[in-house]
């Protein structure tokens, strides 16, 4: 029989060692409490942006990131979204950890739907930044919540930027790590300044607490001096459209899924694959292998030619889509309509400012009824309405969305019937109109993506009530209508041009990115391994 002396118990229970690790213990009873007793100050901070530099509406400046509330500060930092309460509550469990909540701009107005970041912004909240860093110094530790599809007039890799400046303040004894989405452009920089990098492997993105958990566990190991991180970088010369990411279908399954096995392999090996954002005219766009192992650099290199040799031998199923157009989609939404493959989800991908018409002209065109349109991106007649203080039963004559370009389509005409009017979501301002056959045409002042039915539930709108819904979206909505099998059809919908959007990437005019070097648009001269 083995006995514990109350020294023992004691010293395990304050390194947090679990009761099944006991029975080594007992023989050296110190083990991995070299550090008992010792706390740790860490630094959050949040800057994230999925910039979309082809899209319309001019440069994103200080006062469209701070429209919908200004700055976080302290402990609100610490609330912020999925990355950081993932690393909040690990943190908080080991009981070692001091959380320092750095002052960081919140949301972008419009999101993922505007334009480049100036220059001016970016500087002012850096500034912001590392003002707020530099009075809470000394810090043991910094977690970057990032996103890594930044794009900055002339500042080509943000994310690795903003970990340059933060590591210039804390010094090169402070560890960084980041959190980012699989959406992400990067390169080897951000690694050059920060020790590592967690990548969410699934999209949609059901794993961004789990990324926040990693890292946090990954920076407590080396501020604990248990992990001397060594890392290395691939970037396989592959660009894809988001829309053909989605990791509920290979290859982009098997893509994440052997990243996975690697880490389950060695216990000690972090691995993210960032996918990229296309619409990000940027140097280091497209798809990225980052890994961590601990102070094994042959491993680190041997796993990264590993992915990036798999990513570039599924290229071709990866890198290529179709999807029908608006007219031949409604055709199909009319035949589950009939065989009673209800409710259909007709997701608008291509539509990044949020004002594309060519869906709901097919639907009056072909005289579809009970659809719920959510939604469509008017704040000129939302304006229109607020002046002249439309209520709800107030008639609705008046054309709607596109108008950012041709890729919008044409404006169309809607008549019928303002259902609501008002505050909705973060917008001061939606409307929900119907018109023709029990359909519903919702509002916003800006592109906003649908991922559950239940968010379409406000005022008079009941989704239950709707046999079509039309979203703007890629591969998000697949949380709430298709892995939860509320939809019985789902159709994908192409739109009618090589527009911003599409997967027809080289009709972009990109003049920072290498398209012409990157599969499928270009001929790499590119060999794994090498």
């Amino acid at each position: 029989m083995i006995h514990l002396n109350l020294r023992a118990k004691t010293s395990l229970i304050r390194c947090h060692v679990p009761w099944a690790a006991l029975i080594p213990l007992v023989l050296s009873p110190l083990a991995g409490c070299s550090d008992a007793g010792k706390s740790f100050r860490v630094a959050v901070i949040r800057y994230q942006h999925e910039t979309c530099t082809f899209c319309p509406g001019g440069d994103t400046e200080v006062q469209d990131w701070t429209r919908i509330r200004p700055p976080l500060e302290g402990d609100e930092v610490l609330e912020a979204d999925a990355y950081i309460k993932g690393f909040v509550r690990q943190s908080r469990d080991y009981g070692d950890i001091e959380l320092l909540g750095i002052n960081s701009p919140y949301e972008v107005f419009g999101g993922s739907s505007r334009s480049w970041n100036s220059l001016e912004s970016f500087e002012h909240f850096m500034g912001l930044i590392l003002a707020d860093l530099r009075k809470k110094m000394p810090v043991d530790g910094v977690y970057l919540a990032l996103h890594g599809a930044l794009a900055v007039r002339n500042v080509p890799r943000p994310e690795a930027e903003i970990a340059r400046r933060v590591r210039e303040l804390v010094s090169e004894r402070v560890p960084i790590v980041g959190t980012f989405d699989l959406h992400g452009n990067e390169d080897e920089a951000f690694l050059r300044w920060a020790n590592g990098a967690f990548v969410t492997k699934r999209f949609p993105h059901y794993d961004a607490h789990l990324q926040g958990e990693r890292a946090a566990r990954f920076l407590r190991k080396i501020m604990r001096g248990n992990y001397a991180p060594t890392t290395a970088t691939r970037k396989p010369p592959v660009i894809t459209a988001t829309v053909l990411q989605w990791t509920g279908k290979s290859p982009s399954m098997d893509i994440m899924e052997r990243a996975r096995r690697w880490e389950a392999r060695e216990p000690d090996a972090y691995v993210s694959i960032f996918y990229g954002y296309p619409w990000s005219d940027v140097p280091d766009v497209g798809a990225t292998v980052h890994v961590m192992t601990n102070n094994d650099q042959v491993l680190a290199d041997k796993i990264a030619d590993d992915l990036a040799e798999f990513i570039w031998r599924v290229r071709a199923d990866f890198a290529h889509g179709d999807f029908p157009m608006p007219e031949e989609a409604v055709r199909k939404a009319q035949r589950a309509i009939a065989s009673g493959a209800t409710p259909v989800v007709l997701a608008d991908y291509s539509d990044r400012p949020g004002d594309a018409t060519w869906i709901l002209q097919q639907l009056i065109s072909q005289k579809v009824s009970r659809v719920l349109y959510g939604a469509l991106r008017d704040e000129r007649a939302l304006d229109s309405l607020a002046a002249r203080n439309a209520r709800p039963g107030d008639a609705f004559d008046m054309e709607v969305g596109g108008f950012t370009g041709p890729q919008a389509g044409a404006p169309v005409r809607i008549t019928g019937t303002v259902r609501h009017f008002g505050p909705q979501w973060h917008y001061e301002r939606v409307a929900a109109i119907e018109f023709g056959d029990n359909n519903m045409l919702i509002l916003t002042p800006a592109y906003e993506q649908i991922i559950y039915p239940e968010r379409l539930r406000f005022g008079p709108v009941e989704p239950g009530a709707y046999q079509v819904f039309v979203v703007k979206s890629r591969a998000h909505f697949r949380r709430g209508f298709d892995e939860t099998g509320y939809a019985k059809t789902i159709l994908v919908v192409d739109a009618p041009g090589p527009w911003v959007g599409t997967t027809r990437l080289d009709a972009l005019d990109y003049q920072h990115a290498p398209i012409k070097q990157l599969y499928p648009f270009g001929t790499p001269n590119w060999k794994p391994n090498e």
